[in-house]
């Protein structure tokens, strides 16, 4: 823990001004021997002297004294790791009044209290009863709800409001999971299966499920995102470039894109074809390309957002999830006139127009536009 050290910084300070301990003496109205004993540490000034010499030495109360209401996220983790040890030698109570001590003393340091929550949940087990472990998960409870209520990061937030949750489940309280959590898209993290344990508590199994579908749904498109930029990031790697358009490819293939969202399937296409012409692997472009051409003059019109039969539950939430419901934010011409200008106008594929390959996908493109 951290002490106050009020007589050192005291010293250090009068120094810095180069004045002696009789004048500081005498400019608070105290003795030099009370000045000489609050340096030692032998005797600390009253209260009221404290805003007084901080403003002397203009520094704070808190430099004045020695005390810092935050610890930096290296400290935290070190602070969790000694707990966590203490957890294994120590008796229980004796280490939850360590973490206390530090709830105390860093009240206003929200990560601290995170950590501190986290370390309660995660030592639960090894309560001596079934009432101190709920009773240590309701002050875990209380801590989340704390810093995610003061806190001002939204990424510890977002993470005490998941681990809230878990804490009500944890006590047995799945309407209460509910009313705190949404499918608010601002909120990020995986707070789908908590929802879902929350209806399977409740026996409602069916929502379970809709909820499970949202999630898994919703991290789908968030791996195709993250790995689209990461594919034009990998061209000069030929592995990394090579694999990621595997995977990506399998993850299509797996999930059925070229039937549940075709529109993202052919926003894949274009980025390899593109990556693959600046490593020189034409052959593979035009493959590429062939299979954007033959979905994008398919059957895929119109171009609403809807389910298969494996996310059956899910038709009603893309009402909830867009301004727009379940449609595109274009409309159907425009969608259609740029998936040719993707092809034809794209920079990247200006060299590929004498290619008769090239010519033919084109061609079929534009004929579809026409027979519409």
């Amino acid at each position: 823990m951290k002490e106050i050290h009020l007589g050192p910084i005291l010293t250090e300070n009068r120094r810095r001004m180069g004045i002696t301990q009789e004048e500081l003496a005498r400019f608070l109205g105290v003795s030099k021997a009370a000045v000489s004993k609050w340096e030692t540490s032998s005797a600390y000034p009253d209260i009221l002297m404290l805003p007084r010499l901080a403003s002397f030495f203009n520094i704070t109360i808190d430099q004045l004294m020695g005390y810092r209401p935050q610890l930096s996220r290296e400290e935290i983790r070190q602070v969790y790791v000694d707990l966590a040890k203490e957890f294994a030698v120590l008796p229980f109570e004796k280490v939850l009044e360590h973490c206390r001590e530090y709830i105390r003393e860093y009240s206003s340091c929200y990560l601290l209290l995170f950590q501190m929550a986290t370390l309660f949940v995660n030592h639960i087990s090894l309560a001596p009863s079934p009432d101190e472990a709920q009773a240590l998960i309701r002050e875990a409870l209380e801590l989340f709800q704390k810093v995610k209520d003061h806190g001002k990061e939204p990424d510890l937030i977002n993470s005490s409001l998941q681990m809230e949750a878990y804490c009500l489940l944890l006590l047995s309280r799945p309407q209460e999971v509910l009313d705190l959590l949404s499918e608010d898209l601002s909120i990020t993290g995986p707070l789908e299966p908590l929802l879902a344990s929350a209806w399977q508590m409740k026996g409602n199994l069916t929502e379970a499920k809709r909820v499970s579908q949202i999630g898994i749904y919703r991290d789908m498109l968030s791996l195709i995102n993250q790995l689209l930029p990461y594919i034009s990031l990998c061209t000069g790697d030929s592995f990394a470039l090579k694999e990621s358009c595997r995977r990506l490819q399998t993850i299509s293939e797996v999930f059925h894109l070229d039937r549940l969202h075709p529109g993202v399937l052919l926003s894949c296409y274009i980025t390899m074809a593109q990556a693959m012409l600046h490593t020189g692997e034409k052959e593979k472009a035009l493959d590429i390309l062939d299979a954007y051409t033959r979905l994008a003059s398919g059957n895929i019109y119109p171009l609403k957002l809807h389910g298969d039969e494996y996310f059956y539950l899910l038709d009603g939430w893309f009402e909830k999830a867009s301004d727009l419901g379940d449609y595109p934010p274009r409309n159907e011409s425009t969608i259609r006139r740029s998936i040719i200008q993707s092809l034809e106008e794209n920079p990247a594929f200006s060299f590929l127009k004498e290619e008769p390959r090239f010519q033919e996908m084109a061609r079929r493109l534009k004929k579809k536009e026409e027979e519409v």
